[in-house]
């Protein structure tokens, strides 16, 4: 099989000879085998391995993604961000630790600019409102 990893800005990983992979979705870890069926997931924040033709275990961490399988052969990862190595211990904790931490800054930014914005939106409405009523008139 063929497996390629990439992100917006780079090809992270392109190889032939892949014997076999594993990585995980929101329903939990799953493996993909030659002459899979044709196969689309959305990744968690997990590590990707897979075996080489040389029996070479090889690791990725990735920050979620999209996971594809066409015609049993070839496997397409795209992802925000990638990281190889061959220590899996290391990847686990310093790499997928950091890809936590900033998706929960990404949701406490998000959570942030939407209170924002719905304050602005309450402080327009109110300003409308009271315009009206002490005007008598409308906005036009």
């Amino acid at each position: 099989m063929r497996l390629r990893i990439t992100t917006p800005l780079s090809v992270v990983v392109d190889e032939d000879g892949i014997l076999a992979l594993r990585a995980e979705d929101a329903t939990g870890s799953f493996g993909i085998l030659p002459r899979h069926a044709d196969f689309l997931t959305s990744l968690a924040v997990s590590i990707v391995s897979w075996r080489s033709g040389n029996e070479t275990q090889h690791y990725c961490a990735v920050r979620g993604g999209v996971l594809s399988v066409d015609a049993g052969r070839n496997i397409a990862i795209a992802t925000r961000e990638a990281v190889t190595g061959d220590d899996l211990a290391a990847l686990d904790q310093t790499i997928l630790g950091r890809f936590r931490v900033d998706i929960e800054a990404e949701r406490t930014e998000r959570v942030e600019s939407t209170r924002l914005q719905l304050n602005a939106i309450r402080q327009i409405v109110s300003h409308l409102g009271s315009g009206t009523r002490a005007g008598g008139g409308s906005f036009a």
